[in-house]
């Protein structure tokens, strides 16, 4: 039985649409890459500032007006020269008064003595520069003294016995460890000292990874194979904290002109952020080559018969 040829062939769905959105998704996708790096620092950083504000500064000077309140609130129950009254019954004195009331702050009640003290002491002693100062030096001071203290025997038993504690929690221990390895990386003096970058032939030929050179290696080392070693250490990606470390010959290492800073970089991104300089002669051996595919093949004379 012939196939009947009237009917018109299935369809395989809509028809793809390319070329003209192309360019534009790529614009929007490099503007994306221009405007997210700023716009989120601005916004962790304001994250971080209000967190601070809220939970820290606000606390501390809500504390600090109570306590300032209680020592400096003068209300007597009797008529008193340079006292003005706010309530039947309760006279402050009149310097008091006449601050809030040239402050014209609409949410007082000035018949309050109570309220009235509390905006006074805002307005004269809690300015929020004034608070903002005192408490970064109280801040710093309290961590200049809690470093002193886990730097000291007792501190250090204290804060191991805290963290055998922590990572006993099931759910707990994973994050702890994730943020302690991010915080000890930035914080942390470094107790391995790196003199340069190089790249290595790691873990086989073929394959290339950054190395950060830590010395010359083992004596016995450098005599067995006749020739001058180095000693690496091969971080891992995205986290550099953990490594290999590995000895090889100096003539098989590539000295990077990049610094230690731009080799964790490039690791932590697994790769993504290159250094400027790497990437303009990247991109321009690229456009090169390009380039070079793109003209037109001469025209081949004609073979003789």
């Amino acid at each position: 039985m012939s196939p009947d040829r009237s009917q018109p062939p299935l369809s395989k769905g809509p028809p793809q649409v390319s070329g003209p959105l192309h360019p534009f998704r790529r614009a929007v996708l490099r503007g994306l890459g221009v405007v997210l790096p700023p716009l989120l620092t601005i916004v962790i950083f304001v994250w971080v500032g209000n967190t601070v504000a809220v939970y820290l500064l606000e606390p501390v000077e809500r504390k600090a007006e109570q306590t300032l309140v209680w020592s400096v609130t003068d209300i007597q129950s009797a008529e008193v020269e340079g006292y003005v009254e706010v309530s039947e019954g309760n006279y402050i004195p009149d310097y008091v008064y006449k601050k809030v009331a040239e402050a014209r702050v609409a949410d007082i009640d000035m018949t309050s003595a109570t309220a009235v003290y509390g905006e006074y002491v805002r307005l004269r002693y809690l300015q929020r520069w004034k608070v903002i100062l005192i408490f970064l030096s109280c801040f710093i001071l309290l961590l200049y003294l809690l470093g002193k203290f886990l730097a000291a025997g007792v501190g250090k038993l204290f804060w191991g016995t805290f963290e055998r504690g922590i990572l006993q929690l099931p759910i707990v221990r994973n994050v702890y460890s994730s943020v302690k390895q991010v915080t000890d990386f930035l914080f942390s003096a470094p107790e391995i000292e790196y003199t340069r970058v190089v790249a290595v032939e790691y873990p086989r030929k073929g394959i290339w990874s950054l190395g950060m050179v830590t010395g010359e290696s083992m004596i016995d080392i450098r005599n067995a194979v006749n020739e001058p070693v180095l000693s690496l250490l091969v971080p891992t990606s995205p986290m550099p904290f953990t490594g290999f470390t590995v000895t090889v010959k100096k003539s098989e290492t590539i000295d990077l002109n990049i610094t230690i800073d731009q080799a964790f970089q490039f690791i932590i991104s697994c790769g993504v952020v290159v250094p400027p300089h790497q990437l303009a002669e990247a991109l321009e051996a690229r456009e090169t080559g390009t380039a070079a595919d793109h003209t037109e093949p001469q025209e081949q004379p004609a073979l003789e018969a």
